[in-house]
């Protein structure tokens, strides 16, 4: 059963191409450097939307919810219970599925988990985990690299461009578009509230290194609660090459609650406690 995160989001790396040519002209220098200017100073509005410093030094946290996946558009039957433990530094990320079912009385269940370390995953059962395949670590890792907590790591990077892309329109909402770029050549789009400056959208794009199509994955932000002073949306939407593939819906969130470091083992089994 695959796993539904916060994702993130990367525009076409053709972006930065475009970008430096039309900044070597002497005609779009001025205005460049004002949407650099503005780039920034909307991204710094966002932090401080989401809570500033609240935001930012988030120690570890735990979400419970229900998550759903579809297929070309059309839902799975099963809309699981999950419960998410997560650890800033050093990584680490434990999701359990919940099932609900019995004899006389339904209860709930602790089905499986997923751990996730820095560069791995694995499955874990009351049997004991094993390594997840390489293709759903691979997709994992991608969305983590383009996360919001990591685009916003790259701001303190040198060389790292800022664009404001001027006023758009996002889920029938005025949005600012913001586009920041890597000397990678790493680029994502974000989508801001134009009143609250609260993240919508998160869009970035990768090359599929058997086919080498050209794939858009977009995750969409809606329905924020502040919790503990930070920002948190409750309601997350996953898409893929303009098909939804996930959502998310949280029902409970705790920053800050010091969680064991032995969640974050993969060689801890499932616990029939539901919550470990």
């Amino acid at each position: 059963m695959r796993k539904v995160l916060l994702a993130a989001a990367m525009m076409a790396a053709s972006a930065t191409s475009v970008w430096a040519q039309a900044s070597a002209m002497p005609s779009a220098q001025g205005d460049a450097v004002a949407g650099v200017d503005k780039g920034r100073q909307l991204m710094d509005e966002m932090v401080v939307a989401l809570g500033g410093d609240a935001w930012l030094h988030r120690k570890d946290w735990k979400i419970e919810g229900r998550f759903a996946t579809f297929y070309k558009g059309t839902p799975h039957d099963e809309v699981p219970q999950f419960v998410e433990y997560y650890r800033a530094q050093p990584f680490g990320e434990r999701v359990i599925m919940i099932s609900h079912f019995g004899i006389f009385i339904a209860t709930n269940h602790a089905d499986i988990a997923e751990v996730w370390t820095g560069d791995n995953g694995y499955e874990v059962t009351y049997k004991g985990s094993k390594p997840l395949p390489e293709k759903d670590v691979t997709e994992y890792l991608r969305r983590r690299q383009y996360s919001l907590e990591s685009v916003v790591s790259w701001l303190k990077q040198p060389d790292v461009q800022v664009i404001d892309e001027g006023v758009a329109t996002e889920s029938r909402r005025l949005a600012d578009k913001v586009s920041i770029l890597t000397p990678k050549n790493d680029v994502v789009t974000l989508m801001l509230d134009a009143g609250s400056h609260l993240p919508l959208s998160l869009t970035y794009q990768w090359r599929d290194p058997l086919y080498k199509d050209l794939n858009t994955d977009v995750e969409q932000f809606d329905d924020y609660h502040e919790i503990q002073g930070i920002q948190t949306p409750f309601a997350l939407t996953r898409l893929h090459n303009g098909d939804m593939v996930a959502q998310r819906f949280v029902t409970k969130v705790t920053y800050n609650p010091n969680l064991p470091a032995d969640l974050f083992d993969p060689s801890r089994p499932l616990s029939k406690n539901t919550s470990k």
